[in-house]
Parts: C-alpha cells; sequence; structure tokens
C-alpha cells in the first residue's frame, strides 16, 4: 500500500472536507487526534472549537468549557468591548491648560496637563503622536497664550484612572520592562523607555549599559547586574523594577561582544517623564510647581485628541501592547460604570458579554491584556465573541487588526508554558470558519509548537 506524504494526507482532508461535511468532521477529529498523541503534550490541557460561520454549526470541539490561561488572545475580548461600548470613533482627550496670571508675557503659575488615560501620547506608531509633534504643539499653544516665561512649573495629572496602576496578578519579571508597564491616567511614549547594551567578549563578562532613551529617566536608577551568553543567545535581559522605589536591576543575559543592543522598559514615571520633556522644550532649567494662592485663573489653551479607537485597537491586536488593553479596560471602567479601575473594567466587560449569553464564569480575567498567568477563558467564549464581532458595523476596523498568521486571520498569545490563537479561516473550497485554539502546560520549544499547531489549523484551509 502507498504510504501518504504528509503533504498528500492534508490535501485528502481539504478534498474530504469539500466533499462531505459530515466525513471532514471526522477527518478534523483524526487530525486533532495525531496532534494531541505528540509527547510534548502528554501533560497539557488543550481547548479548541471550530463552528462553521454562516451556520454556526460545530465542526470540532474538545474541552469547549475548560477555563484556560488565553495569554493575548484574551485582548479580543477587550478590544471587541471597546468598540461595542465606546463606539469605533472614540478618542481621548489630553487638555492643555495653564493656572495663574500672566504678566506680560510671564506666567505667575502652573502649566497644567490633564490627562484621561490615552495610551498613544507620545507614540511612535501614529504621525499626530510622536513625542516631539506633541511637545511642539503643547509649546505653539503655550505661545500663542501670551506666554514665553514661566515662574512656576509643569503639572501632568489626571484622576480618571483608579487604583494601582499594575493589575493584579502580573509578575515581578513582567512590570519592569515595556511589555509590562501599567496605564495611568498621563502615559507617555506608551511608558517605554530603551536600553542600549554593551557586553564583553567573553561568557560571563558585565554587561554595560550604554545609554537611554530619553536620556534621562525621571525616578530611575537603573543597576546592570547582567552578564553575556554565548553567541546568538538572544535576549534574556530583563528589567527588575519594583514599585514605588528609585532603584532598578538589569538582570539576565545578552550575546557576547553585543555593541549597540536594545531591550526596552517600563517608564517608572510617565507623568512626570512628560513633564521634565516638555520643560526642556520650553527651554526651563527646572521644573517647580508653585502653589496656589489666593484666586487663580485657569484656562485652557489646547485640547489634543488621540486617533480614534479604531486606529487604537489596530495596533493593539496588531502588535499585542499590553498598554493598550489596560487603558482600554479602566476607560471602560470609567465610561460605563464611572470608576476607572481595572476591576470595574472586568465587572463591565463580564457584565456585557452575559447579555450576549456568555456564561460570566467562562470569563475569568484579571486584565486587559492577558498578561497574568492568573486568567482563565473558555475556548466557546472565545468563539462567541469573534462570532459576535463578525456580525458588529466595527468587524472590517476588527478583522484588518487582526495580524495574519501561517496565511489566517487571526490573534495569537504567549506566555510560559502557553500558546494560543483564535481567528477566522477563508477556505478555498469558499466555506468561512471561526475557531479558538488553546494549548497550557506543553514541553518542548515554543517555536516548534506554534508550527505543529499551525499544521493542524491548515486542515481548514
Amino acid at each position: 500500500m502507498k504510504r501518504l506524504t504528509s503533504s498528500t494526507y492534508f490535501i485528502s482532508i481539504l478534498f474530504l472536507f469539500t466533499a462531505n461535511p459530515v466525513h471532514a468532521q471526522s477527518q478534523v477529529a483524526a487530525a486533532f487526534e495525531k496532534f494531541a498523541a505528540d509527547p510534548d503534550l502528554a501533560h497539557a490541557i488543550i481547548g479548541i472549537k471550530i463552528i462553521d460561520a454562516e451556520k454556526g454549526s460545530v465542526i470540532f470541539e474538545k474541552n469547549a468549557s475548560t477555563g484556560l490561561a488565553p495569554a493575548s488572545c484574551q485582548k479580543v475580548i477587550t478590544a471587541a468591548t471597546a468598540l461595542e461600548l465606546l463606539g469605533d470613533n472614540f478618542r481621548y482627550e489630553t487638555k492643555l491648560r495653564y493656572a495663574g496670571k500672566i504678566e506680560g508675557t510671564m506666567l505667575k503659575g502652573n502649566i497644567l496637563i490633564h490627562g484621561t488615560g490615552d495610551p498613544t501620547l507620545g507614540s511612535w506608531r501614529y504621525t499626530n503622536t510622536k513625542e516631539n509633534v506633541i511637545l511642539s504643539k503643547f509649546s505653539d499653544a503655550i505661545a500663542k497664550a501670551g506666554i514665553d516665561q514661566i515662574d512656576g512649573g509643569i503639572l501632568a495629572e489626571g484622576d480618571v484612572f483608579k487604583g494601582e496602576s499594575i493589575p493584579d496578578g502580573w509578575i515581578w519579571q513582567d512590570i519592569g520592562n515595556y511589555y509590562g508597564a501599567g496605564a495611568q491616567s498621563i502615559n507617555w511614549r506608551e511608558n517605554q523607555f530603551d536600553l542600549h547594551l554593551s557586553a564583553g567578549s567573553q561568557t560571563g563578562d558585565p554587561v554595560k549599559i550604554i545609554s537611554m532613551t530619553p536620556a534621562s529617566i525621571a525616578g530611575l536608577r537603573l543597576e546592570s547586574q547582567a552578564t553575556a551568553a554565548k553567541a546568538r543567545s538572544g535576549d534574556n535581559a530583563y528589567i527588575y523594577f519594583p514599585l514605588n522605589t528609585a532603584n532598578g536591576y538589569l538582570r539576565g543575559t545578552i550575546p557576547v561582544s553585543s555593541k549597540n543592543f536594545e531591550i526596552s522598559g517600563a517608564l517608572p514615571q510617565p507623568a512626570r517623564q512628560m513633564e521634565m520633556q516638555l520643560a526642556e522644550k520650553l527651554g526651563m532649567a527646572e521644573n517647580r510647581n508653585t502653589p496656589a494662592t489666593g484666586q487663580v485663573v485657569s484656562k485652557e489653551i489646547y485640547t489634543h485628541l488621540s486617533p480614534p479607537l479604531d486606529s487604537i485597537v489596530y495596533w493593539f491586536l496588531k502588535k499585542s501592547i499590553n498598554l493598550y488593553g489596560e487603558a482600554l479596560i479602566k476607560t471602560l471602567g470609567e465610561t460605563q460604570a464611572g470608576y476607572g479601575s481595572t476591576d470595574t473594567g472586568v465587572n463591565v466587560i463580564k457584565r456585557f458579554w452575559k447579555s450576549q449569553d456568555i456564561d460570566t464564569y467562562s470569563l475569568n480575567i484579571q486584565d486587559g491584556s492577558g498578561l497574568s498567568p492568573a486568567n482563565r477563558i473558555t475556548v466557546d467564549a472565545l468563539v462567541k465573541v469573534m462570532t459576535f464581532a463578525q456580525k458588529a458595523t466595527w468587524h472590517k476596523a476588527f478583522f484588518d487588526a487582526l495580524p495574519v498568521i501561517n496565511g489566517i486571520h487571526m490573534k495569537s498569545g504567549s506566555i510560559g508554558g502557553v500558546l494560543s490563537y483564535t481567528g477566522y479561516v477563508h477556505a478555498a473550497n469558499g466555506k468561512q470558519y471561526t475557531f479558538a485554539f488553546i494549548v497550557n502546560n506543553y514541553n518542548g520549544s515554543g517555536g516548534a509548537m506554534r508550527r505543529k499547531m499551525w499544521q493542524f489549523l491548515d486542515t481548514l484551509k
């Protein structure tokens, strides 16, 4: 009997899928059985659900009602909720004011920047949000108000986001690094700074910090305890920055002989960082806030609008930016329940999806981005969210924001021992499928497991 090659095997599956939907289900089941028999999944939990997008009928499911850590696939829930409840044209406002009295061209008082949690302020991803653009617009507005000297300071403030900037459940290894930046009422440069590093020529040599961008980081003293590892060992360096302290530590490894190796950290005080950079732009020798005395005149002189929500969601899903998710979940809490905290936003999300017949207990979430290892979501809930999104007026923006991975429009997720995908398949036979696929506690490399998951998903193409 002639032995089928791997490619022939999957072509045969595709033919059967086209010719006989009932038989196709058994073929998908057979492909899953082969996938699940992999030794690297011996101690794993696999959740998967695939439906016919047009009919809503189940093609295949396994552990569909079991809560699993979703990693960044959780972002589609935050994105869909925000698009539906806030609207795809929602924009954040950041207002520039002065408080005090202008005498001639001298302001006796302070410049005030009032933020509402815009995660794009100072971001390099949009033309009108780049830090130099924002600083120039603010300085121009101050000049147009008749101010060219300030006897006072700059105060970036905001009270829309409550509680800790870091959600419960995030781990220490994450929160000092760029992907572990929490959301505040004033966010700046995506709450990120960059470190430029140099490693010695021998394994175990110290790693030195050459420079930082921005050159001066508010509230940060960073000590390198990192060392050089073998060539091509990659980025295994992490910034450990305990909350509410000024001392951070760089630990881990980068490859030997690296001369300008770049990693990124989380700004400890983004509002103060913005204050410092605007003060520098205005040529102020120092930034000192003057206490208000007597009757203080406060006047708004400029309002910056963020890109619309559909543009924010584009980068949120396309590049999996955790900060955007944490800002959005707090914004949902503020706009829908009057309190801008993570917990309130979580309750808003659960309440909305309950109204769409998704069991609250299938959305056991801790944050807006999926970074917490304590998150638990069922693939059944994910498929229902993705199905809702398909029928929404904002579906095109949502669909366009999904990365194209292995030829499929799908969101991916990964944290320790977790890989996940959820998305849409447009098959060659004209059929459309919606799916969610999560693996928890696999062994082996993440790259190898991803390829095995892709190979299984290829049966739907």
